[in-house]
Order: structure tokens, then C-alpha cells, then sequence
């Protein structure tokens, strides 16, 4: 067993097992499933996200495995990708606290609870909102793009692929959308199902690529958006880039359009554009 608890979340606790106060702790659930429960709760003001695993049993283990899942059977493998996230220099989420027991990984029980990330929006929820009044800050764009390609560079260069690396899961301070500020702290969230090596494979680097290219097809990225964000990410003049590993380039434009067409069932033109009417009932 081993567990840690922050001054503030150790006084919330006082007196209480962490690991049943994480079972029976309330406050806004967000998911309740699978033997994870992921909920909000404030104490003296500050809020708290709470990820609680019970144990998934043998048989989703099974079930993952057998469909080229890698399972989640713990809070432990978050909390190492928050801490190489960090080490790498990037921005993330704050631990206030952790804890896991038990050798069984299908029985394996644990908890993480960070700090919430209060007055921020999404990537998503920006792009949403430069759709809706139709004023694209064009200089500010280029430079999220310039900025997410640094970060997915720094992110697999320690090490790290996320498996969930959506535009969606990158946070930005309101007042820095608002002022248009790039430099601002941009949170890197959701690292449950996040892998930690000496260096990512090759496959896992295309899945996160990939699924960043598909997240961006509903705000109109243009050819030149795309080649942005290969100079950035490979830190090489676009030439070189190409000429250094033209497959990889491929392999993630593959990759995104396959996500596409599997949401959708249509076929995408490049670069990705939403689609107002998916092809299948949702």
C-alpha cells in the first residue's frame, strides 16, 4: 500500500481511511462505470477533481486485451504521466493526493485527487467559440498551433504518448483566450490512459498525432495550419522534415482520416472538415 495526501486535502480527510473516503466521497459525478467513479467536490472553497478505481475485474481486462486495448486498472498510471508530464516542462494538473492497495491488478484499488482547474476552456470550447461569431484571430491561431506541436514534441521526446490527445483535453486561463495571449499556461489533462517509456513507439506517436488531426477537422485547419504544425513539431524546415521521414506524415494523416470515416461514415477530403451530418444515426 502506499499513499500520499497534500496538508489541505490530509485536514479535509482528518480522521478518516482516504481509500473509503474516497468510495464514499461526495460531490458531482461526472462517470460512474467500469469501477471508476470521477467526481468534483470543494472543500473551504477550493475545488477538487476525485478519480476513484475499485478494480475492474478479470473479465474487462480480458475483454480490452482481446480488443487491442491497453486496460486501465489504476490511479497510479496517471499519476506517473502528471509527474513526467511536469518533468518535461509542461504544463498539467496538480496532485493533492494519491493512494492504491492491493498486488491484484483486477482488484487493484486506488484513488488520485488533483486540484481544479478553475476559470480555463478548452481548446474545443475556443475553436466552438470562434465558430459561433465567425471572427478567427488568425495570428493567435497560428500560434495555438505552433504551441500544441510544441507540446506534442516535448510530450513523446520524454517519453510520454497520451492515447486520448484531443483538442479537448488542452486548458487555457480565460483571460488569456480573451487576450489573445499564446504564451499563457496551456494544461495538458485527462493522462489516465497515458503510457511513461524511455521513448514512445512509433505507432503510439501516430495514434496521438492522428487523433489531434481528427479533433481539428470541425475548425477548418487549412493546408498551411497542417504544415505549421509539422515544422513546429519536428523542429526541422519543412523540407527536411518531409525528406527525414515522409511515412510518419503519411501514417498520421491515415490515421485521422480512419477516425473520421469510423465517427462519420463518409469519406474525408483533406485537410479534414467537420461533417454537419454524420452518416450514421448518433
Amino acid at each position: 500500500m502506499r499513499q500520499f495526501l497534500r496538508e489541505d486535502l490530509a485536514l479535509a480527510w482528518a480522521g478518516r481511511d482516504p481509500f473509503e473516503q474516497a468510495i464514499r466521497q461526495q460531490g458531482e459525478v461526472f462517470r460512474e462505470r467500469e469501477g471508476r467513479r470521477t467526481l468534483r467536490f470543494f472543500h473551504d472553497g477550493a475545488g477538487y477533481f476525485l478519480k476513484y478505481h475499485g478494480g475492474i475485474g478479470w473479465r474487462e481486462i480480458s475483454k480490452n486485451i482481446s480488443q487491442g486495448k491497453l486496460p486501465v486498472v489504476g490511479a497510479m498510471q496517471e499519476v506517473r504521466a502528471i509527474n513526467a508530464v511536469r518533468a518535461a516542462g509542461l504544463d498539467t494538473m496538480t496532485v493533492a493526493g494519491y493512494g492504491w492497495r492491493g498486488r491484484n491488478p483486477a482488484r487493484q484499488e486506488s484513488f488520485l485527487v488533483t486540484d481544479e482547474l478553475v476559470n480555463t476552456l478548452s481548446l474545443e470550447e475556443v475553436g466552438e467559440a470562434w465558430l459561433k461569431t465567425g471572427n478567427v484571430p488568425a495570428v493567435f491561431k497560428q500560434q495555438l498551433i505552433r504551441r500544441v506541436a510544441e507540446i506534442a514534441r516535448r510530450m513523446h521526446r520524454a517519453g510520454i504518448n497520451h492515447r486520448d490527445f484531443y483538442l479537448a483535453h488542452f486548458l487555457m486561463p480565460v483571460v488569456a483566450v480573451q487576450q489573445r495571449d499564446a504564451t499563457a499556461p496551456l494544461f495538458l489533462i485527462d493522462l489516465h490512459r497515458s503510457q511513461v517509456r524511455h521513448s514512445v513507439p512509433r505507432r503510439w506517436r501516430v495514434k496521438d498525432l492522428g487523433g489531434l488531426y481528427f479533433s481539428s477537422a470541425r475548425f477548418g485547419l487549412t493546408r498551411r495550419d497542417m504544415l505549421r504544425f509539422v515544422r513546429e513539431y519536428s523542429g526541422l524546415p519543412l523540407r527536411e522534415a518531409f525528406e527525414q521521414d515522409p511515412s510518419l506524415w503519411r501514417a498520421c494523416k491515415r490515421e485521422g482520416e480512419k477516425v473520421y470515416r469510423r465517427y462519420y461514415e463518409v469519406e474525408p477530403r483533406f485537410p479534414l472538415q467537420f461533417n454537419e451530418h454524420p452518416g450514421k444515426d448518433i
